[in-house]
């Protein structure tokens, strides 16, 4: 799956037009190497991308065959700052947006 598609799919970012516009941009690294949103993502590749003034970096558990069921997204993808922990709370205030529509859960 392009790494464009799997960003939109994982829901990590809204549109494909926005994660195609990073990738292309320099914005996305995939295990330390900027790549294009065209790159083939494979499972337990590590995404670093800087999306305006945030940096989210993402581990790929398992690549999606389509579009995902709103209950799969949890086990598709894990962030993981490098040397930072946050308590559950922390953790909700920072995905609330992307999960307000989602059950979800965070497991520690």
């Amino acid at each position: 799956m392009r790494l464009d598609k799997f960003l939109k799919v994982t829901r990590i970012i809204k549109r494909r037009t926005v994660a195609k516009e990073l990738a292309d941009n320099g914005n996305i690294k995939v295990n330390g190497e900027e790549k294009k949103s065209s790159y083939a993502i494979k499972k337990d590749d590590i995404l670093d991308i800087k999306f305006f003034n945030k940096n989210i970096k993402i581990k790929v558990k398992d690549v999606p065959s389509e579009n995902l069921r709103k209950d799969d997204i949890e086990e598709k993808w894990v962030v993981m700052p490098d040397g930072v922990t946050f308590s559950k709370e922390e953790i909700r205030r920072q995905i609330h947006f992307q999960e307000q529509y989602f059950d979800s859960e965070i497991v520690m």
